[in-house]
């Protein structure tokens, strides 16, 4: 009987675009228009220019003994510079991830856009795949990532970022499906991306800058073992299942069977979800319950006593950590300080969280803030991120606010324009590009699926 294994591989090398529901390749479209606009929000990031910077140190060079970079067939997009496809892919995962905005699929705790489309733009780029390729690539991608991370379970993420872990795997699948590896290479890319897969949850404790390094390295470790694989390199056949592949040094309740459910029929890359606030997704429930609560009861900021959120786990796990936060990154991971930005200004965003998020304010609600493990919540999850709080204002009044579907779920999604309206934020906040070239960027990218060829997503510096 074929393995798990090899039946994925099997799915992502042959997967092509007439396969794909329409419904998925619209969902795709706006996927990638979202990324985009994260991917130009790293601009100016510091920990993502530190790895732009050493990527472009390692590019292609003019001539011997020159130290200026010559221009490569991939796009570097903060930088309107070119390079190679594995550095262009290694720096757009930094700059896609920085600003917390970037997708993410529920069940497999997975953020899949900030891995899959650096690598896959880069090599379309490179090889001159048409738009069509490239959401097949992309797709492909999606299905494999949310697969493996869902695959390795409740108990892998509680110490492994799964961005960084299940993201080599995507990006190897995006990029062997443009290469077009037959399925046994596919396998052995599987088997490279696999034993690569890194990425541990220990940065959050001193605000570390390991998040960016862990999607700069999944999408180009991908990359790379897709590469590989082209070229006859062979990978560990049974990397997911084998005796001392993924489960066994990663997970103590993965289930194979959760590779392959649903193939062709359940298309995962449809459930995924935008995120609306510029934070952990972790905190989006509890802030649009209490968003609920306060516009329910018209309750001001200077209202609220103390707020309880009732939380799962995996919350707690990763948002625990962080008590009194340093910097403006490792803010987004703590819930008292997401809620204390919502409960103010009615949304956590950049602008909030670069102004405000240490401010007296902030910090004096912030520490109001608590979360308990809530048993309903806990078991809803990760299939449905249940939000839950507790409000007791300063009045003696105890309030209760819940939702079901935080904003940016396939429920309660995004429409176009908020996708686009959205993009051109995040670019007005980096700088990474003028309204106009936003505008015009985007406008492109909704009609990709016609490109002949995927060139530039942003026109060169003036």
């Amino acid at each position: 009987m074929t393995s798990h294994t090899a039946q994925l591989a099997a799915f992502a090398a042959q997967l092509r675009f007439d396969a794909i529901p329409e419904p998925v390749v619209r969902k795709t479209e706006d996927l990638l228009v979202d990324w985009f606009g994260s991917a130009v929000a790293g601009h100016g990031s510091r920990p993502v220019e530190s790895i732009t910077r050493f990527a472009m140190a390692m590019g292609p060079q003019a001539a011997s003994g020159c130290d200026m970079p010559a221009a490569g067939p991939s796009e570097v997009i903060t930088r309107r510079a070119w390079t190679s496809p594995y550095l262009a892919a290694m720096a757009n995962a930094a700059a896609s991830h920085v600003a917390e905005q970037d997708d993410v699929h529920n069940g497999s705790v997975f953020h899949p856009a900030t891995v899959v489309f650096p690598a896959a733009v880069a090599v379309a780029q490179a090889i001159g795949a048409s738009g069509r390729q490239l959401l097949t690539a992309s797709v492909a991608g999606y299905e494999v990532g949310i697969r493996v991370g869902e695959f390795l379970g409740r108990s892998h993420y509680k110490v492994f970022h799964t961005t960084g872990t299940a993201g080599t795997l995507a990006s190897a699948a995006a990029v062997g499906n443009l290469l077009g590896l037959d399925a046994g290479q596919m396998q052995h890319a599987f088997g490279s991306a696999g034993t690569q897969s890194a990425g541990l949850w220990e940065f959050l404790r001193t605000a570390a800058d390991s998040k960016q390094l862990h999607t700069a390295h999944a999408a180009a470790a991908g990359l790379m073992s897709a590469y590989l694989g082209k070229d006859g390199f062979t990978g560990a056949a049974e990397i997911f299942e084998g005796a001392q592949g993924m489960a066994a040094g990663m997970s103590s309740d993965a289930s194979p069977l959760k590779l392959t459910a649903g193939l062709g029929r359940r298309w995962a890359t449809a459930e995924t979800s935008f995120k609306y606030h510029a934070s952990c997704r972790h905190t989006h429930p509890a802030a649009d319950a209490l968003l609920h609560v306060m516009r329910t009861h018209d309750l001001q900021h200077g209202d609220l006593a103390r707020v309880v959120t009732h939380v799962h786990q995996g919350a707690i796990d990763v948002l625990g950590p962080v008590v009194k936060p340093a910097t403006v990154h490792q803010s987004k991971f703590s819930m008292g300080t997401v809620l204390a930005l919502v409960a103010r200004y009615g949304h956590a965003g950049l602008t909030e969280f670069a102004q405000h998020f240490e401010d007296e304010v902030t910090r004096a609600l912030r520490d109001r803030v608590e979360m308990k493990l809530d048993h309903e919540v806990d078991a809803a999850y990760p299939q449905r991120w249940i939000g839950k709080v507790t409000v007791h204002t300063a009045d003696g009044r105890e309030l209760h606010g819940r939702v079901d579907e935080p904003k940016g779920d396939p429920g309660n999604t995004l429409s176009r324009e908020e996708i686009t309206a959205k993009a051109l934020r995040l670019a007005a906040f980096s700088g990474g590009a003028t309204a106009v070239e936003m505008q015009a960027a985007v406008d492109a990218l909704w009609g990709v699926a016609e490109w002949p060829r995927v060139g530039a997503l942003l026109p060169p510096a003036a």
